[in-house]
């Protein structure tokens, strides 16, 4: 694992040329990336969520593809469909924007629940169903989902179902003042984040490479105290007094892989309980639902997992 952490320090890097000030944003989107999962990426309007998801595909030498999710949006218009030829009397395949490695579902909320499930079957099987047939998607498919966290107006909620299926719930907040400053030399100088070539973003890991550290991930060794930790932090969070439901099986699951991505990221030889706690908070915080009454009195999903990391004890 010795060199997984230079390999995420030249990412970082990359990355940076065109995100500025998304430091922790942008470490938390590679761990779900090389751990398998998709992200639900939550922010104000321009912070540079399309353009993160943007950078990540041309760091990793991946394909790119963007859906614009609006209320009129239908499945076909994401996975696809057949075309009668009346000239050759036969149905054609015409493949939705869905076939790509890194696709960018923005502004997932403002479509019905029928068009978001779309992404349900891709999301977990990797493959997509078209007219019976099966059509498998790449290895390295991966799903940036945004969502304006201040907007509801015209918004459809995802349900607690779909947002299980994400890895993590990454926030992206505003810069700090400097790094806003640097934006606006940038921009001054001609920055343009339409042509991220231009930029000087170039390709850090090829498409066996990105497969090679994905495999490396999520082969970190795990000791069994730490495996117990996870499971009693997934149980635990179901039994919070504030909490209206918990954490799944299936999030803890989840904890393990972001845990064990992070850790081989940073070089580590074996899994940790702090890297559990370093990422409990991106993969929990939309799994967590709070009852009304803790919701009246202000208390937000990330409470409940500070409240989670503070009662669980952390084995030695």
């Amino acid at each position: 694992m010795s060199d997984l952490p230079a390999i995420q320090a030249r990412l970082e890097a990359e990355i940076g040329k065109v995100v500025v000030g998304q430091r922790e944003a942008v470490a938390e989107l590679l761990a779900a990336f090389f751990a398998g999962g998709h992200v639900l990426l939550e922010g104000v309007p321009g912070v540079a969520k399309t353009l993160l998801a943007k950078a990540l595909s041309r760091a990793l030498d991946l394909s790119f593809a963007r859906i614009q999710f609006t209320p009129d949006l239908m499945p076909a218009d994401i996975v696809g469909t057949s075309v009668f030829r009346p000239q050759a009397g036969t149905f054609e395949l015409r493949r939705g924007p869905i076939f790509t490695d890194v696709l960018l579902a923005d502004e997932v909320n403002r479509t019905p629940p029928k068009t978001q499930a779309a992404l349900l079957e891709a999301m977990e099987e990797r493959q997509v169903t078209l007219d019976g047939a099966r059509h498998v998607l790449g290895d390295a498919f991966f799903v940036v989902a945004t969502q304006n966290p201040i907007e509801y107006e015209g918004t459809y909620p995802l349900p607690e179902a779909q947002t299980d299926r994400f890895l993590m719930k990454v926030r992206m907040g505003y810069p700090a003042a400097a790094e806003e400053a640097e934006l606006l030399r940038r921009a001054a100088a001609g920055f343009d984040s339409h042509d991220l070539e231009a930029a000087g973003l170039r390709p850090v890991l090829s498409r066996p490479e990105v497969a090679e550290t994905r495999s490396r991930a999520r082969r970190l060794p795990v000791a069994e105290p730490v495996l117990d930790y996870v499971s009693r932090l997934a149980r635990a969070s179901r039994e919070l007094p504030r909490a209206r439901l918990g954490a799944s099986p299936r999030a803890g699951m989840a904890l393990l892989a972001a845990a064990r991505a992070r850790a081989a990221l940073r070089g580590a030889e074996y899994l940790s309980p702090d890297d559990v706690k370093a990422v409990a908070r991106p993969v929990l915080r939309h799994r967590l639902i709070l009852r009304p009454e803790a919701e009246l009195e202000g208390a937000t999903a990330d409470d409940l997992v500070e409240e989670l990391l503070e009662t669980v004890e952390v084995p030695r």
